[in-house]
């Protein structure tokens, strides 16, 4: 199942009838999509944070810094700076298998000429293009992420719902694990 399907509108009719290990599965497939979206977008907001460096520098609110102090700044531009607020999500793993290629090209169309290792260079409206088309990539991979939560929300509650209700029980989970 591509990753486009896995947001079929229908695939969640007949929940509540399919296998569990279905429905298991495309949680699975789910979160997959999701790990990799997850990266890219981090991705993305490091390149965003990259530009923004850049912006302030000229809008002078870093008075005074030489030229060349983005690249000595990058540990503090791409390190643990606080996001939105918003839900937060833990991924199972760090590495993502799959990453949605079509916005992957996206991102590497914007980023692959070494436009972010020297954004110093463009002038003001290349840099506030490439800025604005970052920001816009992010939130097409969060509005898709924020759907992909969606799913995933759905699709755990009825294995909850299941395991509440006596269909489903942690027993049979931990056997068929071994």
């Amino acid at each position: 199942m591509s990753s486009d399907e896995l947001l079929d509108p229908d695939g969640l009719d007949n929940l509540t009838t399919r296998s569990i290990e279905d429905v298991r599965a495309q949680r699975a497939a789910c979160l997959e999509v999701e790990t990799g979206l997850s990266y890219l977008r981090r991705l993305v907001q490091g390149s965003i944070d990259i530009a923004g460096r850049e912006i302030a520098h000229r809008a002078g609110d870093d008075a005074g810094a030489r030229p060349d102090a983005l690249v000595d700044e990058l540990p503090d531009i791409l390190g643990d700076n606080p996001r939105p607020s918003g839900v937060g999500r833990l991924s199972a793993t760090l590495a993502p298998t799959q990453v949605d290629a079509e916005l992957q090209a996206e991102y590497q169309a914007l980023v692959d000429d070494g436009r972010l290792a020297h954004v110093a260079d463009l002038d003001d409206d290349a840099l506030d293009a490439l800025d604005g088309r970052l920001r816009s990539l992010e939130a097409q991979i969060s509005a898709k992420r924020h759907r992909y939560h969606e799913r995933i929300d759905a699709l755990q509650a009825e294995l909850t719902r299941r395991y509440q209700s006596g269909e489903a029980s942690v027993d049979t989970l931990l056997r068929d694990a071994t």
